[in-house]
């Protein structure tokens, strides 16, 4: 039955992308604003057809330019946060080159970043600053990298530049912390080692988790959205960094244990020590 659904969702999906994918093509050849909608019908299709159930608390800011900073647990991200609204996302180069995903991604208008070559930060940065001043919503997975979805790397900073960037256009810029967390499949909650069914990271096979989540479905997600904050031409990124990882580390703690962490430091021992008394 599971597998059955699995080529069901494979099959419906083929045909949508079959007809969006050259409407979208056609509208970013010629600067359409549709080409900003067709990706998010896509990902609002998807997440019907796979069983993906979003639950927001707080709202995204309707303010541009806009980043918006997020933790990072799987490619499932992706498709959620592009069911939510239309957005562009930052990703590392190698994603442009990788099949399928490589080609939705840049439909998506991402803006792909070599992270091995620190010379090209400046000129990315001036990329992200000119989409985000010309009303695109950018998102950035500031930890560089995936995880196991039960805590929140160090994030880094290099390209919050953007946001100070984007104030050499003349409009205020706002970032926007938030935070993703799978919270129940089927209706069970997911622990540290269930969580491990989305998350797709390391050196897991992109394949054989694609199938499993067709097959599985039934995903609740949370996403928590902080306050966002004004970035000024004094802003120091650094001490930016830190505030919004400090945001998303909370809010990712709290969807992960039902309450306020108790110690902000505690992270990932806190995760542990939650679901222990469970």
């Amino acid at each position: 039955m599971q597998q059955s659904k699995a080529v069901c969702v494979i099959f419906l999906l083929t045909i949508v992308s079959l007809i969006l994918i050259p409407l979208q093509w056609l509208a970013m050849k010629a600067g359409h604003p549709v080409q900003r909608q067709l990706p998010y019908l896509w990902h609002r299709i998807a997440t019907r057809l796979v069983g993906i159930r979003i639950t927001q608390k707080g709202k995204p800011a309707t303010h541009r330019p806009l980043l918006i900073v997020a933790n990072h647990a799987s490619w499932v991200d992706i498709t959620v946060l592009g069911a939510v609204m239309p957005l562009s996302f930052i990703a590392k180069s190698e994603v442009e080159g990788w099949p399928v995903f490589g080609l939705f991604a840049k439909l998506q208008r991402t803006v792909f970043v070599n992270r091995t070559r620190r010379t090209e930060t400046g000129a990315v940065a001036s990329q992200i600053a000119g989409r985000m001043a010309s009303g695109d919503a950018m998102v950035l997975f500031a930890e560089g990298t995936s995880n196991d979805g039960n805590r929140v790397l160090p994030f880094r900073s290099a390209l919050l530049g953007a946001a100070t960037k984007a104030l050499e256009n003349g409009a205020p810029v706002q970032v926007q912390p938030l935070s993703i967390v799978y919270a129940r499949q089927h209706g069970i909650p997911l622990d540290r080692r269930t969580r491990a069914r989305i998350a797709w990271y390391g050196d897991m096979e992109l394949g054989g988790h694609l199938w499993g989540v067709f097959c599985n479905g039934a995903i609740d997600v949370e996403l928590t959205w902080g306050e966002p904050v004004e970035v000024s031409p004094g802003t120091d990124r650094k001490a930016l960094t830190a505030r919004l990882h400090a945001d998303v580390e909370r809010m990712t703690i709290t969807g992960l244990t039902g309450r306020e962490p108790l110690d902000p430091e505690a992270g990932e021992a806190e995760v542990q020590a939650s679901e222990a008394t469970q």
